[in-house]
């Protein structure tokens, strides 16, 4: 019996990436700030990219939209989640909200390996703002918040984080100043130093500071946008 061929330009199925990798590697792109808010995310071009049929993308886009990652737009496509000013300041809000707490029961709860691989993540995160390796930065650095959050011991705040550490890159690529990061690894030192020392209402406390901080360096009223060629960002080495 003879086997019908891939279509051009597509894998065979063995070969394909899984749709769990294609939506990764689009979400780590949007925190890494890679991949701008409002972009347009043509399924031609994240077909060639990925290698992978529309059926594919267009799942791997509907999972992103369940996360807020993406928005879907009859008869115009999908993009990526471009948050309004508002929006933004009731992601602060939630965060000023549920941080400290967060900071409070990590801080409690810490043990001395936990303690010590925070210590070690800072190291990497200002190693990456040393050397100017932006994107590193900004994982890195988001990745910081959902560490303690996962240190805290909590699994619903730890959803509750990732998602909002997404919507805060989403944010920061909007009206962030150019070249911003997420966070300056000097507060995230502060926080570290109070976990040192046992000290949950100060990790709070400190916490708080840093989110009013970073809230306080946006510009919301206007957005910068720039164009991305998705088959370059995405396609395979």
């Amino acid at each position: 019996m003879t086997l019908a061929a891939p279509e051009i330009g597509q894998s065979s199925a063995a070969e394909e990436i899984a749709e769990e990798e294609i939506v990764e590697r689009i979400f780590e792109a949007v925190v890494e700030q890679r991949l701008p808010p409002g972009t347009k995310l043509s399924e031609s071009a994240l077909c060639e990219a990925f290698g992978v049929g529309r059926m594919r993308i267009r799942r791997s886009l509907l999972l992103l939209a369940s996360r807020e990652v993406v928005e879907l737009h009859a008869n115009r496509g999908a993009y990526v989640a471009s948050p309004t000013a508002e929006q933004a300041r009731e992601v602060f809000e939630a965060r000023i909200a549920l941080e400290p707490t967060i900071a409070r029961l990590a801080c409690e709860r810490a043990s001395e390996q936990d303690i010590a691989a925070l210590a070690l993540h800072l190291e990497r995160e200002h190693a990456a703002n040393i050397h100017g390796q932006r994107h590193e930065a900004i994982r890195l650095s988001g990745q910081f918040h959902t560490l303690l959050a996962q240190i805290a011991g909590n699994a619903v705040l730890l959803r509750m984080m990732k998602e909002l550490v997404t919507r805060t890159s989403l944010i920061i690529g909007i009206f962030g100043a150019a070249g911003a990061t997420n966070c300056r690894d000097d507060d995230h030192k502060t926080i570290i130093d109070a976990f040192l020392a046992r000290d949950g209402a100060k990790a709070a406390a400190l916490m708080a500071d840093h989110l009013r901080h970073i809230e306080s360096h946006l510009d919301l009223s206007g957005q910068n946008r720039r164009a991305v060629d998705l088959i370059s960002l995405f396609a395979q080495k």
